[in-house]
């Protein structure tokens, strides 16, 4: 059977460990959906990015201000883990594993739901975020605790579930009061 999260995990971190700003207060688990994506002749497949927010880029904002959590205010100078434009090993393993558990039609969306694909990577993303925090990766690289924020474009209840799953020692509480307040 795939080990989908080690090999992410592993991915994952090997882009982290290159990171060298003393200013990151959070990190970003991108998962998004696209039309335009398509890959083993599925279209509106889902990609995985990471990245992170300094607060010099947020420039003061508030302990819950939406342009602090909110990635639409950030850089996005994301680095492509899943990328259906420049398939890799990690892509050809995504899809393997969809094969291996039995998920077909990979970007098929009816009505209200996302494509076939996407929640669960967004789950398989939230999984490699919560091997960081437990192995307290981000805590000894950067000598404090970093959330990690796992979302789209929308922030929807499933975006939110993936981050309280992802951040397990309550990393993300700033984030969540946030959201809870309808600042994001």
């Amino acid at each position: 059977m795939t080990d989908i999260i080690t090999i992410l995990f592993n991915k994952v971190k090997t882009v982290i460990s290159d990171w060298s700003d003393n200013e990151i207060y959070a990190v970003s688990f991108f998962v998004n959906s696209n039309e335009d994506y398509s890959y083993r002749g599925f279209n509106n497949v889902s990609s995985f990015a990471v990245s992170y927010n300094t607060e010099e880029f947020c420039e003061g904002a508030g302990k819950y201000d939406e342009e602090r959590w909110n990635y639409a205010f950030w850089s996005q100078d994301e680095i492509m883990i899943i990328d259906s434009d420049n398939p890799d090993d990690a892509i050809e393993t995504l899809y393997d594993w969809y094969e291996e558990n039995g998920i077909t039609n990979i970007g098929y969306e009816t009505e209200n739901e996302e494509p076939v694909g996407h929640n669960e990577l967004l789950n398989i993303a939230s999984e490699v975020a919560a091997r960081l925090q437990k192995e307290g990766y981000l805590k000894e690289k950067f000598g404090k605790q970093i959330p990690i924020i796992v979302h789209g474009l929308e922030y929807t209840k499933s975006d939110i579930k993936a981050t309280k799953k992802a951040n397990p020692n309550n990393e993300a509480k700033d984030f969540l009061k946030a959201v809870k307040k309808g600042n994001i």
